[in-house]
């Protein structure tokens, strides 16, 4: 049969005797509707290429669609049997596409039906004789079916007339649809309306393979109503809505392939939408920025869920709604217990616990205070975060910890732009939305390690976010409205005050939190870290006992620290070889209980056990049960932790001149410091060594020129006795340990000694340490870290401390029992530190001497 144009007198349109086959697995096409297939098996790929891409005619567009027949994944493989009715269907449209793998997308509309006769061809794509099933006509002629099918035809178009009008007529594609159902000729209805509704393929393969007109009316009535019947119980659960509120179900009836109730997901979507809406009105957020989400939502309505701006804006929104715009917890005002609960979490701290009391009792007697602002500044290892958590506890509020060391990004405390892809609140916004509430303890860990880079500097940012007279409006990127953080407790942790920016400095409270004495280091041993060693290795009082002998010979001998995080670890040392034994001797006991041996053999094993106590302890016979409890003395903890790591260096005396003892203050505590001076035949040269700082280099030249000042005033002279020190003399300074970097003026004091010692030929003190900032004029001048200095000394067994007449009054600071081990001596200028360093004084004779020359 060829192919003929549709006559005016209605004559029918045949379709070509001839038809290329598209074998498609899955989606059923029925005549009068339209879909997009995908193609990428090699049959149907070559037919793409070879008739549709490189046709020129209408003829060559018509192809015939079979459905439920995969195609092979080779061409080499044969045809799987074909389904017998298929759809002749024209091609509208071929996208071609290369990612994820070659392919085209089809879209196609059916014609009419038709029934293979015989296979043409198989390769390189199938090709087959068909015949034409139904009749093709134009649709503005009506045919006589109606006549033909009388009652089911119009009881079927009454079920498709209510089904439409059951939507929202207001919307066009709704309307359209309407007006098909009149024009359109009432057989070709039941294909159109089995593609609108929700059906599944084997319906619509049942469908396209019915062929009779009447039958196909029959079992297409109850499809129509089991989707009428779903969609009244729909609108019964649906909550009633305004007119304008309503949805309307996204069919689309030019492609003919929607389905009616895919509109439950939109509408649950839309659902959604009112309630982020009322959660937003229901919460108590500040006027503006209440006005900032009502205008999002509106523009979050109007927006289709396939725009990237829908997802950004409706996390905005959530995340609006769960901010504690005003959730917040009550303080525990009680003073008794919070300082119950301070001094049994943490020993010692009075300064830092004094200032938590204090907030607690302006707290009592005002509501709305501002919360403070602290940084706490020590070394590592000596409480600074985990004070901070108990500070919630005492308070009753939620901890937050943001670590800031290695952040180099302004954004991560400021948040992102929403312009950006990816963008998202800073840490401070998103620790708000973690807590849930907006008077939390937030710490600020290691703000002194705040880096600074392209992206910005994140302690510039900090400055909003510390200072009490502006983060009332603090200002988010990502919010870009302002949050109230006055009511937040903020409490920042820094190891030096060196590097943090002055302007940050100045925003925060310092509160020192200074290294741990010998005492005060043997108290927490035993009050937290022995017990929690124990719990966290299994091991109970009855198996390990301590002594504080063996706890002082670790702090000592095995540790030298201001902290305690090295003495955690080697409790934890200790504890893990106790474990072994303990495991070790359970194996042993449990060993003869697993054997086959009798009852009467393990008592005597038993009772041979128990009879030899005392040659189980000479022999040390490791396979044995240790007896318990296991006491930890100096043998075992040599045997355990190795020889002493550190010797109390000030045991060896000062045995020749030209050494001293400093005092120096690091990062991570107090120390004591040696120099060393010799002199030897040369051109004069001062030479320093010791990775010294300019500072301290300045302090070496300083030194040296007051002694030559003053070199006849003290009888100093070099090897040739002259006064003149440098004359035909080298000096040489160092400063042990050499790969320290060292710098600093409090040197001053202690290389004036070391080089009298030197020239005067008497031996310092060797249980005197000093500290002092000097001058041309032979005076002192204070210096800081007097407290972790004076500790330092205290470690290494020194008894006379040398310091500076001003730097009195940080005397205060240390603890009663420390003070009077030690003697300290207030020195005003460098006859005082002289007659103080040596041995019965220094400058006695000399000034005798000069006032007799005068008289």
């Amino acid at each position: 049969m060829a192919s003929q144009g549709a006559s005016s007198g209605g004559s029918p349109i045949q379709i070509p005797s001839r038809l290329p086959l598209l074998l498609t697995p899955e989606a059923v096409l029925l005549p009068g509707s339209t879909m997009r297939a995908s193609v990428d098996s090699p049959r149907n790929m070559q037919l793409v290429r070879s008739r549709l891409l490189k046709g020129t005619s209408l003829k060559s567009t018509i192809i015939g669609v079979i459905p439920d027949t995969l195609d092979p994944a080779s061409d080499q493989d044969p045809l799987p049997p074909l389904h017998r009715i298929g759809t002749a269907a024209l091609a509208v449209q071929v996208v071609g596409s290369n990612w994820p793998k070659p392919h085209y997308t089809l879209l196609i509309t059916g014609l009419c039906r038709f029934q293979i006769l015989q296979l043409a061809k198989e390769k390189p794509y199938p090709v087959a004789d068909v015949e034409q099933l139904d009749r093709l006509e134009q649709f503005t002629n009506k045919s006589k079916a109606e006549e033909e099918l009388g009652e089911l035809s119009e009881q079927f178009y009454k079920y498709s007339v209510q089904l439409v009008e059951m939507l929202d007529m207001s919307v066009p594609a709704v309307a359209k649809l309407r007006r098909l159902l009149d024009n359109l000729p009432r057989e070709a209805l039941p294909d159109i309306l089995t593609s609108i509704i929700r059906t599944s393929n084997q319906e619509k393969l049942q469908i396209l393979d019915t062929v009779g007109l009447e039958e196909r009316f029959k079992m297409t009535i109850p499809l129509l109503v089991r989707q009428i019947e779903g969609l009244k119980l729909l609108q019964k659960t649906r909550k009633p809505k305004q007119d304008d509120d309503k949805r309307v179900v996204a069919i689309r009836p030019i492609r003919r392939i929607a389905h009616i109730a895919e509109d439950e997901e939109e509408d649950e979507d839309h659902d959604d939408v009112i309630v982020l809406e009322k959660k937003i009105r229901a919460s108590s957020m500040p006027e503006q920025a209440l006005k900032v989400c009502i205008k999002e939502v509106k523009r979050l309505k109007k927006m289709p869920q396939s725009m990237p701006e829908y997802a950004l804006t409706r996390n905005y929104l959530e995340l609006m709604v769960e901010l504690p715009w005003s959730k917040s917890t009550r303080d525990r005002l009680d003073i008794r217990a919070a300082r119950i609960l301070l001094d049994n979490d943490h020993y010692a701290m009075e300064k830092l616990k004094k200032r938590v009391l204090e907030y607690l009792a302006v707290r009592q007697l005002k509501n709305n205070l501002k919360g403070p602002i602290l940084c706490f500044v020590g070394p590592p290892g000596v409480g600074k975060t985990s004070v901070g958590r108990s500070v919630a506890k005492t308070l009753g509020r939620e901890f937050h910890r943001i670590a800031l060391g290695g952040v180099c990004d302004q954004s991560d405390i400021r948040g992102h732009r929403r312009t950006y892809v990816g963008s998202m609140p800073g840490r401070i916004i998103n620790g708000l939305k973690t807590v849930g509430v907006n008077n939390p303890v937030f710490l600020l860990d290691e703000v002194d390690k705040l880096g600074k880079s392209l992206q910005g500097d994140p302690a510039a940012a900090l400055l909003e976010v510390l200072d009490p007279e502006q983060n009332h409006s603090f200002t988010d990127h990502y919010l870009n409205v302002a949050f109230d953080l006055s009511q937040v407790l903020f409490i920042a942790t820094a190891n030096t005050m060196a590097t943090i920016p002055p302007a940050l400095l100045d925003r925060m409270e310092i509160i020192q939190v200074p290294g741990y004495t010998q005492e005060e280091k043997m108290e927490i041993a035993h009050r937290h870290l022995i017990p929690k060693q124990l719990e966290q290795h299994g091991l109970t009082p009855q198996q390990i006992q301590i002594p504080p002998e063996a706890t002082l010979a670790i702090i000592t001998r095995y540790t030298r620290e201001a902290g305690v995080r090295s003495l955690d670890r080697k409790f934890g040392a200790v504890c893990r070889a106790v474990a072994v034994k303990v495991a070790e001797g359970q194996h042993k006991e449990a060993k003869p209980d697993r054997s086959e041996a009798t009852e009467g053999e393990e008592c005597k094993e038993h009772v041979a056990e128990d009879a030899k106590p005392e040659a189980i302890s000479e022999t040390a016979d490791l396979a044995l049960p240790p007896e318990m409890p296991i006491l930890i003395d100096f043998h075992a903890l040599k045997d355990i932790l190795g020889p002493p790591m550190y010797e109390l260096e000030v045991s060896e005396r000062l045995n020749q001149p030209g050494v001293a003892i400093g005092l120096a203050w690091t990062p991570l505590g107090g120390e004591i410091m040696f120099v060393e001076a010799s002199r030897m035949d040369g051109e004069g040269q001062l030479t320093l060594t010791g990775q010294l700082g300019d500072i301290m280099k300045e302090s070496a030249h300083l030194a040296i020129s007051w002694l030559r000042s003053n070199a006849k005033k003290y009888q100093l002279t070099n090897a040739s006795g002259s006064f003149d020190l440098l004359d035909n003399t080298d000096i040489h300074l160092h400063f042990p340990a050499g790969a320290v970097t060292k710098d600093g003026p409090s040197a001053g004091v202690t290389i004036v000694t070391c080089l009298a010692s030197l020239f005067s030929g008497r031996l310092v003190r060797s249980d005197a340490a000093m500290t002092g900032e000097i001058t041309l004029r032979g005076l002192v001048l204070p210096v800081g870290g007097i407290k972790d200095k004076v500790l330092a000394a205290h470690r290494a067994g020194l008894k006379r401390i040398i310091i500076p007449q001003r730097n009195e009054k940080d005397l205060e600071e240390i603890a009663a029992n420390v003070r009077q081990d030690l003697d300290f001596v207030m020195t005003g200028c460098l006859d005082d530190v002289l007659n103080a360093a040596f041995e019965g004084g220094f400058s006695a004779k000399t000034r005798l001497e000069h006032f007799n020359s005068k008289l």
